[in-house]
Formats: structure tokens, C-alpha cells, sequence
């Protein structure tokens, strides 16, 4: 097996697959009005609301210039609000807004319909989550959110 060929490369799958699996999310995020990084900021807000926008970009592994037009949409669109820690003003913090907070339960069925985006059983869900989460931590790039501290 030829080492510099496209098959023999662990990376290429994960990017193609990434690129498919936010492809298939669009028809989903579309009646909410958000993106697939839009969603992964409203997904890290509904589980903790106010935290700090490095906290974000850390949880989402996100620098800041990825991260900051993201978060301009959703403040744009009023699904969040950003204001200065007031125990430290170098310090962004992000809140959901009420029409935010209340978008949480129209995205409810998302996960839920994700299974047909994969088309995988539970049991094979469960296996592949298993694998990327034990890759991710080889890597250093866990996505646990106890691995990220709040600042």
C-alpha cells in the first residue's frame, strides 16, 4: 500500500465525513435559522448559559477568529448576548437571550433525527462514539466539559 495515496490516509475519511455530516444537518438547522457552527455554540450555551467566549472557543476548539462571526450572528439574530465580565472587563461573557433559551425546545428532535443522518443503530452508535472519543483524547482534543475550565 502506497503511503501517499488518498486511501491510505487515516485524515481524508474524517474530512469527507465531516464535510457529509453537516451537508445532511443543513435541511435540520435550516427552521432555526442557524449553521452548523451556530448550532455548536447554541448546543454549548444550553447546556451552561453565561460563560466566556474563550470558554466557547475552547469547548469548541475554535480560535477566536473562527469563533467571533459566529457568535455576531447569533447576537444579530437574537439568539444571544454578549456583555464584559464586570469582575473583568478583558473578559467577554456570552448569555442565551430569551428567544434563545426558548429555540432549546424547538431543537429537541434534532439529536434525535441525527440517527438517520448516520444511519447507524444505536449499538453502532455507541461504538463509533466509543472510538472518536478515545481517538480525541490520543490527540488531546477531548471535547469533555470537564476537560474545558471556565476562566
Amino acid at each position: 500500500m502506497n503511503p501517499l495515496h488518498l486511501s491510505s490516509q487515516l485524515c481524508f475519511p474524517f474530512y469527507a465525513i465531516s464535510k457529509e455530516i453537516i451537508k445532511r444537518y443543513r435541511p435540520l438547522l435550516e427552521p432555526l435559522n442557524l449553521t452548523y457552527p451556530q448550532y455548536l455554540v447554541m448546543l454549548v450555551l444550553w447546556e451552561k448559559d453565561h460563560v466566556t467566549l474563550k470558554s466557547i472557543g475552547e469547548r469548541l476548539k475554535l480560535d477566536s477568529g473562527t469563533l467571533t462571526p459566529v457568535v455576531n450572528k447569533l447576537i444579530s439574530i437574537g439568539y444571544i448576548e454578549k456583555t464584559r465580565n464586570p469582575e473583568d472587563e478583558r473578559q467577554l461573557v456570552i448569555r442565551l437571550t430569551e428567544r434563545g433559551q426558548a429555540l432549546e425546545k424547538e431543537a429537541e428532535q434534532i439529536p434525535v433525527k441525527t440517527h438517520e443522518i448516520y444511519g447507524l443503530s444505536e449499538e453502532e452508535y455507541e461504538q463509533y462514539k466509543g472510538m472518536l472519543d478515545a481517538l480525541s483524547l490520543k490527540l488531546g482534543i477531548s471535547s469533555d466539559e470537564r476537560e474545558c475550565k471556565e476562566h
